[in-house]
């Protein structure tokens, strides 16, 4: 598999394909601000080279250049559900360690950890009874 781009955005990496529609509306959800104005820094990757890639295996296709504490995978679960939950990899404290986030609240979780304002722990600690972090 081709090594992940490097970039300063944290990568959002489509790794499903089952739903262009859903696709189509993560990129929106991801470009629209949150109600505070706040926006995830992100680089979209739509490559079918992706596809069915697990976060272990994204782990060795980041360059060594890429600096950010997250990547983010938009697979089948996310591009089924309505709420389009992510899956975020944590790349520093516990490198591949999970959580999955609604698209709409991406951005807090990467403006956070970016910024080192908060710890991956601390969104974890504040998901949902169904695994997934909807905000505080």
């Amino acid at each position: 598999m081709h090594q992940l781009p490097c970039t300063l955005e944290a990568l959002v990496v489509r790794t499903g394909f089952s739903a262009d529609g859903a696709w189509d509306t993560l990129r929106v959800a991801l470009c629209s601000p949150s109600r505070d104005g706040f926006l995830a820094n992100v680089a979209l990757v739509d490559d079918r080279r992706y596809e069915g890639l697990t976060p272990e295996s994204a782990l060795d296709l980041i360059p060594a250049e890429y600096q950010h504490p997250l990547l983010v995978l938009a697979d089948l679960v996310a591009v089924a559900s309505t709420d389009l939950p992510l899956l975020v990899v944590d790349l520093r404290r516990e490198r591949g360690r999970c959580v999955r986030v609604v698209a709409a609240e991406l951005w807090s979780i990467e403006n956070n950890l970016l910024e080192a304002n908060m710890d991956f722990e601390e969104f974890v600690g504040a998901i949902d009874d169904d695994g997934v972090f909807r905000g505080f």
